[in-house]
């Protein structure tokens, strides 16, 4: 068999939304990546072998942006169709042609090497079998983005399963006594509206639900996503995968029988497009890091001093035994405060000097991971975990805890990321620039935003020419927009997606040197990015952004022109 070795400064496992966003953003600051993922696409529960739309915080302005954002934007420009292939093919860029990152796809983490005295990890070994193929990886961090938490077995980090018992952290919707159950599984299927009735033979093997009492949940309409096709919360979610998916599989194909063949449930012309055979996992192991979330820090709005990012999703806690709970709505929503702040010391282990972890395995109880284990803000937390494992590298440090977390959060905002209760501090630079816009150097960039008239210069002027490295600009990507970044079904005359009308299609950075002479740092036409980040290298008068165009608004709005 063929072995090959890697000697990396973070390895990545896992390529669900949470790896995919830490691996880039450790490779974008500077390190070299490792991104080891056991299936063949990226994107996890977000991929083509699931289909689950991305979900995050609740309420205006709170969508969440970074990496995020600039994938899912890039998906509405390219993806018209909203064809899986392509958002597959978008996710894939991602990782595959980042410089500094060795992408390892198909490759399924099997053992792990630790140091007995220290306990830290010094590599990782996965099975590739489409090339029959041993990858070892070497590294000096690790971040596990796997879900399933394999390091944690492999190197005896510290974990949990199952939902604690409401006084381990005296939180009332904890069930009385702790246990090993979990969220359960789905498996989500697809339909497609045509111009004619479909048939539909179901196998033989699939259930039979002969009357809508025999579901758990009265919506089973065509605009459903079937999250509620849901088993497996009583068993073991890892080890008990393939049980739960047979099951699973034969209560959808059931499903669909009795929409299609048991009443009128409005779907005659519709049929099954795509039934997923790779059951999407909510729950399963969880670190335990140097802190632990509880329901109590969700409810307060987590107001943590090392607030890296935000969670916003109601505490959705569904049923363990998920299609075959039979005593109400298979799931309760308690409510959450949106945004609630995420502390940096849920995304370290506690015992394992230099492991990181980011998705829906962070340090968290049952309870509040009910709120925080979307893929909306698993992608972020990916991000800071990815952000904090360089920042770690270019310092020297040992430890995940030691960490500079004032860096961290001011590299986070730069890119774009919100912080609850952290405003961005604008730079010196910024401040200290004459402009007829004000509110751009104000450090927030989600309020306030500047609308100019399309060919209208947005300038910055120094009386002293200041050097200047690098430009950012934020424009308004429609953040209050109500669509997902895929759709659950496709009826027949489904509109085209689009990039946001709001955003800024077609602009220019010019810069004028101390000599006065102008200099175009970027002339961009088909701009489809909320976070625009350019390099200037040059000592500057002025520095002018002139939007030329957007993708419909007859304006354009920008929240931030910072310099630095």
């Amino acid at each position: 068999m063929k072995h090959v070795y890697h000697d990396v400064d973070l390895c990545v496992i896992g390529g669900g939304m949470a790896g995919l966003c830490a691996a880039v953003a450790a490779a974008r600051h500077g390190i070299r990546v490792a991104l080891m993922h056991d299936r063949p696409v990226l994107g996890g529960n977000a991929s083509s072998e699931i289909r689950m739309h991305i979900c995050g915080a609740h309420g205006d302005g709170n969508r969440e942006t970074g990496l995020l954002e600039e994938i899912i934007l890039e998906n509405y420009y390219r993806n018209h169709n909203m064809c899986y292939s392509i958002w597959d093919s978008i996710l894939y860029e991602k990782a595959r042609f980042e410089e500094n990152i060795t992408l390892l796809l198909n490759c399924t983490c099997q053992t792990a090497e630790t140091d007995p005295e220290t306990g830290r990890i010094l590599s990782v070994t996965g099975w590739t079998l489409c090339s029959e193929t041993y990858h070892t990886v070497k590294a000096k961090f690790f971040a596990d983005c796997s879900g399933d938490s394999i390091l944690a077995p492999l190197t005896g980090a510290e974990y949990v399963m199952g939902r604690e018992g409401r006084n381990e952290f005296g939180e009332p919707i904890a069930p009385e006594v702790a246990d090993k159950k979990t969220m359960g599984m789905s498996i989500i299927m697809m339909l497609r509206e045509t111009d004619s009735p479909q048939p539909y033979t179901p196998p033989e093997w699939a259930y039979k639900f002969p009357t809508d009492a025999d579901l758990p949940i009265a919506d089973h309409s065509v605009n459903t996503n079937f999250w509620w096709i849901e088993y497996g919360g009583t068993l073991d979610c890892i080890h008990d995968t393939d049980e739960i998916r047979d099951e699973l599989l034969k209560i959808a194909f059931g499903v669909w029988d009795h929409m299609k063949n048991y009443g009128d449930h409005g779907c005659e012309n519709w049929m099954l497009d795509w039934v997923g055979f790779l059951p999407g996992k909510r729950e399963s192991r969880r670190y335990r890091g140097p802190y632990v979330v509880t329901q109590h820090d969700v409810e307060a709005g987590g107001r943590f001093d090392d607030v890296i990012t935000y969670g916003g999703w109601t505490m959705d806690d569904h049923f363990p035994e998920g299609f075959y709970y039979r005593k109400g709505h298979p799931t309760i929503y308690h409510p959450a405060p949106s945004p609630w702040g995420i502390p940096y010391r849920a995304v370290y282990s506690v015992n394992i000097p230099n492991l990181f972890f980011a998705g829906r395995n962070i340090s968290v109880t049952h309870t509040a991971f009910s709120s925080s284990r979307v893929m909306g803000t698993c992608a972020m937390l990916g991000q800071a975990a990815g952000t904090a494992a360089a920042l770690a590298v270019h310092d020297g440090a040992e430890h995940c805890g030691e960490v500079d977390v004032g860096k961290l959060q001011e590299a986070l905002l730069w890119d774009d990321c919100m912080l609850p209760g952290r405003p961005r501090i604008p730079t010196e630079k910024t401040k200290s620039a004459k402009t007829l816009y004000p509110m751009l150097a104000d450090g927030c960039d989600r309020e306030n935003p500047a609308e100019v008239a399309l060919g209208q210069a947005i300038t910055y002027t120094w009386d002293t020419p200041v050097y200047v490295d690098e430009v950012r600009v934020i424009f308004d990507s429609d953040l209050n927009r109500r669509r997902h970044n895929m759709p659950s079904s496709y009826p027949l005359n489904m509109p085209k997606d689009h990039v946001p009308e709001t955003l800024v299609k077609e602009y220019k950075i010019i810069a004028v040197s101390e000599g006065g002479e102008e200099v175009t740092l970027v002339h961009e036409t088909k701009n489809r990015a909320r976070l625009v980040k350019k390099p200037v290298k040059m000592k500057c008068k002025e520095v002018k952004l002139i939007p030329l165009a957007t993708w419909g608004k007859e304006t354009a709005a920008v929240f931030a022109l910072d310099v630095r």
